[in-house]
């Protein structure tokens, strides 16, 4: 016996610069209905971690965006996204909103003189509205505090005093005693795709610090002060595990989140299908159609369509996993994908095949002609 597909996933990651990610979902979703009127769509958001996360999440889950006035990279009041869902009394935040390298000039890029502050003061601003879990992004980071401006704001105070990077030097006792109460009911998700530990040859600022500025005297300089902060808190905190990879992300901030906050690094795309609630409808579903701008050897590298993917065939070993792109090349069997397919339909150059109309016009199409291959040879049943 067999049946055509009824239950149908779609999980695309955005096209950047072209369209969202329920943009794209909502494109293949009318290419879907036009070769199956019948077929059960859902629909999620999908993103990696990085860039697009936060929007991701909360149209995922119906929450809302905000915007709060909060303390840039270089001290100056800047306007920060975040999202909550009232519900689950969750707090998603891109620290790259609050702290992120774009928000400094390419001229004033000195790990020296960038804080995390921002992050602590929407993470304050997220428990003052009753949020108690959060999920953070955080890569794209202009820091090299090691979490110092972050924790300050949520009432950590380190002898010495001060929010940037170059206040690490001075640091010579910690003291919790004015730590927001709240913050021992919070559980922190971190999305976090580096394994670099906190110092030393692939540390944190020997990897990073360069592309925020640092000098190699300045990576020295700053590697001696965080192995110094690293030690310190260890000891005041009395850590079982004083390191642990991914510690060296953003600037030392996965460690205060690890250390300070009891939060988890978590792969990127692994936190945000989680955060989306999507097992249930892969547990179920017949097809699942993801992809992104371009899908190609790195795909299977932690990208978001390759996690849709593996996720669906742990879960469901006989669902049929496609990816479309923008363009495909080189995709490796362990990307999980049974099938990709680039969406361009005739020659044109990347400009043109960017704009929104035809971007969703030939994942429209493509779409429809996949599902209506799969439904004319029929798929066994489950």
């Amino acid at each position: 016996m067999s049946r055509k597909i009824r239950r149908i996933v779609v999980a695309i990651d955005s096209l950047k610069g072209s369209l969202t990610s329920l943009e794209a979902g909502e494109a293949a979703r009318a290419g879907i209905l036009s070769a199956s009127p019948e077929a059960d769509i859902k629909i999620f958001p999908l993103a990696d971690g990085g860039e697009g996360t936060c929007r991701a999440i909360i149209a995922g889950l119906g929450g809302e965006l905000k915007s709060a006035e909060v303390t840039g990279p270089l001290g100056e009041k800047i306007a920060a996204e975040f999202g909550e869902v009232a519900e689950k009394k969750l707090a998603v935040i891109e620290m790259a909103n609050a702290a992120g390298l774009p928000l400094v000039p390419e001229k004033f890029r000195n790990p020296l003189n960038t804080t995390t502050y921002g992050v602590g003061e929407l993470i304050k601003i997220a428990i003052d509205d009753g949020c108690r879990n959060f999920v953070i992004g955080i890569g794209g980071s202009a820091t090299n505090d090691c979490g110092l401006g972050m924790l300050t704001a949520l009432g950590f105070n380190f002898g010495g005093g001060g929010i940037f990077g170059r206040d690490l030097e001075k640091i010579s006792a910690i003291d919790n005693s004015n730590v927001l109460p709240a913050l021992r009911e919070c559980k922190f998700r971190i999305a976090c795709d580096v394994t670099n530990p906190l110092t030393g040859a692939n540390g944190c600022s020997a990897i990073y610090g360069s592309q925020k500025g640092a000098t190699p005297e300045i990576v020295r300089t700053m590697d001696g002060w965080i192995k110094n902060f690293g030690e310190l808190s260890a000891n005041f905190l009395k850590l079982e595990k004083k390191s642990a990879a991914g510690d060296g992300a953003a600037g030392g901030l996965g460690f205060a989140f690890r250390a300070y906050l009891r939060g988890k690094l978590l792969p990127g795309v692994d936190l945000v299908l989680d955060a989306l609630d999507i097992a249930e409808a892969l547990k179920t579903a017949d097809v699942v159609i993801t992809g992104e701008g371009r899908l190609d050897s790195q795909t299977a590298q932690g990208k978001a369509p390759s996690g849709v993917a593996k996720l669906a065939k742990k879960l469901n070993p006989k669902i049929l996993t496609v990816g479309l792109g923008g363009s495909v090349a080189d995709i490796s069997d362990d990307a999980g994908l049974d099938a990709c397919f680039a969406i361009l339909r005739a020659p044109m150059t990347l400009a043109e095949a960017m704009k929104k109309n035809i971007a969703a016009e030939n994942i429209s199409a493509t779409t429809e002609q996949i599902i209506r291959l799969i439904n004319s040879v029929n798929l066994p049943c489950a």
